[in-house]
């Protein structure tokens, strides 16, 4: 044989050598158990999530129907009040008329306080009505605490809120945390952004907001832990009755303060995502149990069973731990006079609860849509990369097989 035979023998035999030991990687990586394994674990992962893609969108299609039959039966109810308005349009026309009135006084004087955040705000919904609620400075704010209840005596009612004082009737009630935080916001030295808010929204009407105002967050209120008194439409709270060291009721006892205002039956039941109405937060906050007497003689003879706070109808007043408030009253605003609607059957304020109270579902319900529709779009994301992550594993794998073929065959032909 040739020189030049035996080197080109060599050279076939160390190409062989090397196709063969590149043949032999290929197969080891292709058929190594953590390949299968991982490409096992990415095929469930994937399952996973389709699985739970399909598992949010039925249950944004059992939201969907769930909110569809509260608007129904939402709508049959309103039907049904309508019938009941119809049929007691026959009665005395001057008690509404006497009851818009008291609330018009009402806002007028809050208006006084043209400076005062109750004050821009009363603007706002004077100017714009029901659109001002759907703002998103305003869409959490309930009222003024002032025209949140009425009262059925107009001199109690100035007792009451020389009690709660004009700070505190002029308060801002909001829902929520997120609503306080959109009525005054700050710059990063934390100071108040003026162009923002109530802040903002004053100066755009030329009433600058002066000094300090209160708002009162009812989610983060301690509501009231005890009974309601049974087949009450006004939900009064069932609160034991004071008695004095001998056991006996004081004289001229007329009653709690907080079951004295009446509330609206919009705000009655579910003011608070939890489910609360007005009088067991709000007002239950406000007065606590707070005694109403008749006279200041009455008053002080009941000393000893006060607790916290009480009042007299010829102008008394104690503080909470015995701090006895003197001289004459200073606070010119009071809460709307009431006017009970007694052409109307029970079941027209009870309807009105059960709507209120479906009103309320309906809300949670469109709130679960939102939380779910947000999960489908976050698993729907995350499915998509796992998906690419999968088909970019497998086509890699495929790559690996091909090679195999490719190497085979050039071993077919070198052989």
């Amino acid at each position: 044989m040739s020189r030049g035979s035996v080197k080109e023998v060599r050279l076939i035999t160390t190409l062989l050598r090397g196709t063969q030991c590149k043949m032999e990687r290929l197969r080891q990586l292709s058929t190594t158990p953590s390949t299968s394994y991982i490409l096992q674990k990415l095929e469930d992962v994937v399952h996973e999530m389709g699985l739970k893609i399909k598992q949010h969108e039925e249950n944004i299609k059992f939201l969907k129907t769930q909110k569809n039959g509260l608007d129904n039966s939402i709508l049959d109810m309103q039907v049904a009040l309508g019938k009941y308005q119809t049929e007691s349009e026959s009665g005395p026309e001057n008690e509404e008329l006497s009851h818009v009135l008291s609330e018009q006084e009402t806002i007028e004087q809050i208006l006084r306080y043209e400076k005062s955040a109750a004050g821009i705000w009363c603007q706002l919904k004077t100017r714009h009505g029901t659109q001002a609620s759907h703002l998103p400075l305003t869409k959490d704010v309930l009222g003024i605490v002032a025209m949140l209840g009425k009262v059925d005596d107009d001199n109690l009612s100035r007792l009451l809120s020389d009690y709660l004082g004009l700070e505190t009737m002029l308060a801002i009630v909001c829902k929520t945390y997120d609503g306080i935080k959109a009525l005054e916001t700050y710059n990063k030295e934390g100071y108040i952004n003026k162009t923002s808010g109530l802040h903002g929204l004053g100066s755009s009407i030329g009433r600058s907001l002066d000094g300090r105002f209160l708002v009162i967050c009812l989610e983060n209120l301690r509501p009231y832990g005890g009974e309601f008194i049974a087949d009450e439409p006004q939900r009064r709270l069932n609160i034991l009755k004071p008695r004095l060291p001998n056991g006996e009721s004081p004289p001229g006892f007329l009653g709690f303060a907080v079951n004295m205002v009446n509330i609206d039956s919009v705000n009655l039941y579910c003011a608070t995502s939890s489910g609360y109405g007005l009088r067991e937060t709000l007002f239950y906050n406000l007065f606590s149990r707070l005694h109403v007497y008749r006279t200041r003689a009455d008053m002080l003879q009941a000393l000893p069973c006060i607790r916290d706070g009480a009042i007299s109808l010829d102008g008394g007043i104690i503080k909470h731990n015995n701090v006895f408030a003197l001289g004459n009253r200073e606070v010119d605003l009071k809460f709307p006079k009431s006017f009970a609607k007694s052409n109307l059957p029970q079941d027209y304020f009870e309807i009105e609860r059960q709507i209120k109270e479906m009103k309320w579902k309906k809300e949670r319900t469109v709130e679960d849509m939102q939380r779910e529709q947000a999960l489908l779009d976050h698993a729907r994301f995350n499915f998509g990369i796992k998906k690419q992550e999968y088909l970019k594993f497998l086509a890699q794998n495929s790559s690996y097989t091909r090679q195999l073929q490719a190497g085979g065959e050039r071993l077919t032909l070198i052989s």
